[in-house]
């Protein structure tokens, strides 16, 4: 048995930059990795996602290049070369990952899948065959999620879609229906539209995207009827089934029986994690009843020295999370820092067009906290950038504890709206009141410039 100081499980975005640096810092290091280094960001997430929405963002601007004084008399879409062009993107990325970590001295990358065999010990089968014995006192989980399928009649004997799977199409769907309304099927939906498909988006929610304040959740879906794409709330599927080359979707909305046949079907309700795979309970490791680990304030699970990154520990589930998850656990197991991850912020950006950039409490949230709030609310018809470049849609609202004039929460639906978004970040964490917001220089005429016409709305 290979004996080592720590163990990391999942090569995502936590578990990389936590094996090289805790390898830099002395300690023989073990990563682990089934698949591919990069976990689901690099591979099935954000990077070529968001590779393929620039190719839609590009089709969408030559399409309604009228309304910007340009005609272009026809285009062609060639989806082969869009997914060349973002395995192209991934691969890049995905190598400069590996080689950063087989140059990193004091770290063992192990191609394979990880069980519990014990408390601190974890048996490999290695990709390339055989089996190899593994040991430490640090180990730390990193393993990440995959699609949830539901328990859907005939669902499970048709040739359905996943969010990587339908990233490998070649053949553009003549029409995509997408069961779920979260980050995934919206970005998609509007993805596979721009490029030319027709669209519908199933979901049992009666409203979008379920976290968020109601006025938001409806301009979202306002943005997605824009673009041309179908939407059924409150929607139950009873039933699907292969019709020849095609697929049917039997469902109830709003009390009615109705029945949709599509081309393609996207399956995008949601995620479960990668735990029990793992054999967890050989090593007494609990989990919650969803299948999430369980870890306190600290990142550590029930049993001593394990440790849990990313999002297979549950609660919120972006990337940029993970990677700070790998901050708190450096900084207190090497450096000695009192870390926790109770009470961060939690940013986050959904790439639809405009995007949908959030940070803190939504309205709902903060009233129901106890916050005596006030709300300022700006239509991006009145912000001048957003006029100046033909990008009107979507609004900023920002909420704010009236007893201190200082933020709780921000949302920014608009062009560059993360952008905006994490300007506002920086003013709550700064502690920057609304009236300083209101009144501070912002260069003309950037988006962020618009914060002082939010900010003025209160004035009324």
């Amino acid at each position: 048995m290979r004996k080592f100081d720590a163990i990391v499980i999942g090569s995502g975005q936590g578990g990389v930059p936590l094996a090289k640096k805790l390898a830099k810092a002395g300690w023989q290091t073990a990563i682990v990795e089934k698949r591919w280094i990069g976990g689901t960001c690099i591979n099935d997430g954000c990077t070529p996602t968001k590779s393929m929405i620039a190719c839609g963002a590009a089709a969408h601007v030559i399409a309604n290049s009228q309304e910007w004084g340009i005609t272009v008399s026809d285009f062609k879409v060639d989806l082969e070369k869009i997914v060349q062009r973002k395995n192209k993107v991934v691969e890049s990325f995905r190598g400069g990952a590996t080689k950063g970590m087989e140059k990193t001295e004091g770290l063992s990358i192990i191609y394979g899948e990880a069980v519990f065999t014990g408390e601190k010990t974890l048996n490999v089968i290695l990709k390339d065959g055989g089996e190899e014995a593994i040991t430490a006192p640090h180990i730390f989980i990193n393993t990440g999620t995959l699609p949830k399928i539901p328990p859907v009649p005939g669902l499970d004997t048709i040739k359905y879609l996943t969010n990587t799977s339908i990233m490998e199409l070649t053949k553009l769907p003549s029409h995509l229906v997408i069961m779920g309304s979260g980050y995934i099927g919206l970005e998609f939906g509007q993805l596979f539209r721009r490029l030319g498909s027709q669209v519908t988006i199933i979901d049992r929610g009666k409203q979008l995207l379920k976290h968020e304040d109601e006025d938001v959740a409806a301009a979202v879906k306002k943005v997605m009827e824009t673009s041309g794409v179908t939407m059924h709330t409150g929607a139950n599927v009873q039933k699907v089934e292969q019709i020849g080359d095609t697929i049917r979707l039997q469902f109830t909305a709003n009390g009615e029986n109705l029945t949709i046949t599509g081309s393609h079907l996207l399956v995008a309700i949601g995620r479960t994690p990668q735990s029990t795979s793992l054999q967890p309970e050989k090593a007494g490791l609990a989990l919650d009843d969803k299948g999430y680990f369980k870890v306190n304030d600290q990142l550590e699970t029930n049993v001593s020295g394990i440790y849990v990154l990313g999002d297979v520990k549950g609660g919120p589930e972006f990337t940029h999370i993970s990677y700070n998850d790998y901050l708190v656990l450096y900084k207190r197991l090497v450096n000695k820092e009192d870390t926790s991850i109770k009470d961060r912020p939690v940013p986050y950006c959904m790439f639809t067009d405009p995007q949908l950039g959030r940070i803190g409490l939504t309205e709902k949230a903060a009233k129901e906290a106890g916050y005596d709030v006030k709300v300022a609310c700006l239509d991006m018809t009145r912000v001048a950038r957003a006029i100046e470049t033909g990008n009107t849609q979507g609004f900023m609202k920002a909420v704010i504890n009236a007893n201190d004039d200082k933020l709780l929460g921000v949302a920014i639906l608009g062009p560059e709206g993360g952008e905006v978004m994490s300007v506002m970040q920086m003013a709550m964490l700064g502690g920057i009141t609304a009236k300083q917001l209101r009144e501070m220089i912002f260069a003309h005429p950037l988006y962020s410039e618009s914060i002082n016409n939010l900010f003025m709305t209160l004035e009324k």
